[in-house]
């Protein structure tokens, strides 16, 4: 990884990509990688909400390479903007080859979340 190379945020999830993730080539499936970055922005989203939150909207994804099978899968989280009931977030998602210190950007996304109280319904974001 160069230095013009690296993950913006903060790494909110690693966890590896098992054979049970992949396609018949090995490839992990897209859906799997972009339930991993739901779950990092739902930690994240949370710990900011100090409470309940819900993904209400991912904007454009595109893969740039694929994640195998044995790859350590990194999601790194930024918070870019927080609203009344709703935060918006960067996320950028990193491979780890096997076995190697090499990482590769495989995807990034905006996902916007929102804050709900006990009974569902969208409560504001308490001041940071």
């Amino acid at each position: 990884m160069t230095a013009a190379a690296m993950p913006t945020g903060e790494l909110t999830l690693r966890t590896l990509a098992m054979p049970a993730d992949a396609n018949a080539a090995g490839d992990i499936f897209g859906g799997w990688v972009m339930a991993q970055m739901d779950l990092a922005c739902g930690i994240r989203a949370a710990e900011r909400a100090r409470g309940r939150v819900v993904t209400a909207a991912v904007q454009e994804m595109a893969f740039a390479m694929p994640v195998k099978i044995g790859d350590t899968l990194c999601v790194y989280t930024e918070i870019a903007r927080v609203g009344r009931t709703s935060m918006t977030l960067k996320v950028e998602t990193w491979a780890q080859r096997y076995l190697t210190h090499v990482m590769e950007k495989v995807t990034e996304a905006t996902f916007v979340m929102v804050a709900l109280d006990a009974d569902g319904k969208p409560t504001p974001v308490p001041e940071a």
